[in-house]
């Protein structure tokens, strides 16, 4: 009996367009003799839609002809089970209505890649592929990523961050930022990927049209060095918090500072019909020295596993050619194209990857059947708020 495979993609983000580039793309290499494909697209109001062109990449050159002719749909727990069902109900005739096994998000950024897309599939009980809230959330978000792999020892940049009331004293954000790091700097929203808001300064003037534009994105503002003689070398890895391994390393190639979304998604895609992130133009594997390769692929799976990764990530790592060092740039919790294209050159075809990914949403699923999540008492029965206004029960 086929696995019924929910693929989830779209949604709230600045980064939804690339999501269901990734998302096609990873439907057209999975192994339809194995699972029973279900795409299901959420609009940017996170509304769910399936559909029979819902998964056809061409039928979102029109996304409000395609939702006109696709039925909205919920996820909803019946019991054992989570299933798809037609919202809103209709009064006569058949609603549509299916079983779920797990779900498969393909999503990018903030409010799906974030924890908070996972922590809803966590919430309804179905199984899903890939990082759980607290590492999702945890990959999202920069400065907790830098906080938390800087104790388990990965080399990384120092950073700060900045909120929206460091941001109405802008002279004095500007200040503190020449204080601390001098120029060039690079200036990130907090909690985004795709390269979307982020660029080099190397002045006041050029520093305060970054911090304008990375506020467009974001609440919070990460700002830190710039490497300015700077080669980026990528690592995907596999598994889970207890065995991971790492793929083939990549040097992607860029037009100016940093990697930026006209790289990534656009300049090398055209042409080439809808390959996101697999067009990018790029080195692989890598030209650095066996000892570098072995040396990032370590720190990528030391990364994944401190994060309590699963599934698939890339993480992105800086090499200083002034003097050699080699530094964790960031995590991608689930990379454009799920960086596929490291695997193949290890002998790992798309259609293995993703088998594997979903295998291991599955196997956490059994881990955490087992795990005791009820606790008898009877503090009910005994608990009482008569007599309390705004008291508190004892302890």
């Amino acid at each position: 009996m086929k696995l019924k495979v929910v693929v989830l993609f779209g949604g709230k983000s600045v980064e939804h367009e690339v999501s269901v580039i990734s998302a096609i793309q990873a439907i057209q290499n999975m192994d339809t003799e194995k699972y029973d494909i279900i795409p299901v697209y959420m609009n940017k109001k996170n509304e769910m839609f399936v559909g029979d062109d819902i998964g056809n990449m061409d039928a979102y050159k029109d996304i409000k002809g395609l939702l006109d002719k696709s039925q909205r749909v919920v996820m909803v727990n019946d019991g054992e089970r989570v299933k798809l069902i037609a919202y809103p109900q209709k009064k006569f005739g058949k609603n549509y209505e299916t079983d779920i096994d797990v779900v498969f998000p393909i999503v990018h950024g903030t409010n799906v890649e974030d924890g908070n897309l996972q922590g809803f599939l966590k919430t309804v009980g179905v199984p899903f592929v890939g990082c759980n809230v607290l590492s999702s959330a945890m990959g999202m978000d920069k400065y907790v990523m830098k906080m938390v792999l800087k104790e388990a020892g990965i080399p990384l940049l120092d950073a700060a961050v900045y909120t929206l009331s460091d941001y109405e004293n802008i002279e004095t954000l500007l200040n503190n930022v020449e204080e601390k790091f001098g120029y060039p700097v690079i200036v990130k929203p907090v909690n985004l990927g795709s390269s979307v808001g982020i660029s080099v300064a190397k002045d006041r003037t050029a520093l305060t049209d970054s911090i304008d534009d990375a506020f467009r994105y974001a609440s919070r503002v990460l700002v830190e060095h710039a490497v300015t003689r700077l080669r980026e070398i990528n690592c995907s890895v596999l598994g889970d918090e207890n065995e991971a391994e790492a793929s083939e390393c990549e040097e992607p190639m860029h037009t100016e500072d940093i990697l930026s979304y006209e790289d990534k998604y656009v300049s090398n895609a055209k042409g080439s019909g809808s390959k996101g992130m697999a067009s990018v133009a790029r080195k692989i594997p890598a030209e650095i020295s066996p000892e570098q390769r072995e040396e990032i692929r370590t720190l990528a799976v030391k990364a994944f596993k401190a994060l309590g990764c699963n599934g698939v990530s890339r993480i992105d790592f800086m090499i200083d050619e002034e003097n050699g060092n080699l530094y964790f740039n960031e995590i991608n919790t689930i990379p454009g194209s799920l960086a596929f294209y490291l695997w193949e050159p290890l002998g790992v075809p798309y259609k293995e990857l993703l088998d594997r990914m979903i295998e291991l949403a599955l196997k956490r699923e059994r881990t955490e059947n087992n795990i005791t999540y009820a606790f008898d008492t009877n503090i009910l029965n005994s608990a009482s708020l008569g007599g309390l206004k705004g008291g508190k029960l004892g302890k």
